[in-house]
């Protein structure tokens, strides 16, 4: 989906919270080099970390003000967030920190740095360590792009490469299978599902007639 947006002009970054490390294959020297490699691939517009602790992030009222306050100053439209519902604790942690942050950001008469604004939404991607299968609201068709992201994931070679099992199915091959999957479920080569808490405007059917 990021590629295909950065296609459709539209302005696209990326905030971490933790660096990722430590990892049975890394290191923090090797994680940046792998993130700058992707972020070059994809072409990202603005890319930053948040810098709190990995295995061990928690929704803390610090966290939530350093968040809230990239809401105010980068201005999102759309933000992605993980799935809410995960084995992974980090994940469910920084979901529960997103949604919180969300609303913090539009606080009047607040110490926190820039002016008060609510993103106005948020998708939830499936990154999801549970053995469950989500009805997204919407699949979106990345047909044109999958190579591009497939490159990205490359990048982060001590993740997904080094160590892990060359038999198919590899972990590489399995990120490939699932777009697959959803991109049959939409009658387009690769998909991305995303899922939603609030109602999707629309204005258009012409890309449901597709």
């Amino acid at each position: 989906m990021l590629a295909c947006c950065l296609r459709q002009n539209l302005r696209v970054g990326v905030l971490e919270l933790t660096s990722g490390e430590p990892t049975p294959h890394g290191s923090p020297e090797i994680r940046a080099a792998e993130t700058a490699a992707a972020t070059k691939v994809l072409g990202l517009d603005w890319r930053h970390n948040l810098g709190l602790p990995n295995r061990s992030l928690e929704h803390t009222l610090e966290a939530r003000r350093a968040l809230a306050t990239v809401f105010r100053l980068t201005r999102p439209k759309l933000i992605l967030a993980p799935y809410w519902e995960d084995s992974h604790p980090d994940h469910v942690a920084a979901t529960s920190m997103i949604e919180a942050a969300r609303f913090w950001a539009k606080l009047s008469r607040s110490d926190m740095p820039g002016e008060p604004y609510h993103p106005p939404r948020i998708l939830y991607y499936f990154s999801i360590h549970l053995r469950i299968h989500p009805q997204p609201a919407f699949v979106f068709d990345i047909s044109e792009t999958i190579e591009q992201k497939m490159q990205s994931i490359r990048c982060y070679e001590s993740q997904f490469i080094t160590g892990k099992s060359q038999d198919y199915p590899t972990a590489i091959d399995d990120i490939k299978d699932r777009a697959r999957y959803w991109g049959w479920s939409i009658n387009a080569k690769y998909g991305e599902p995303f899922a939603s808490r609030e109602s999707i405007r629309m204005t258009s059917f012409r890309d449901v007639l597709l």
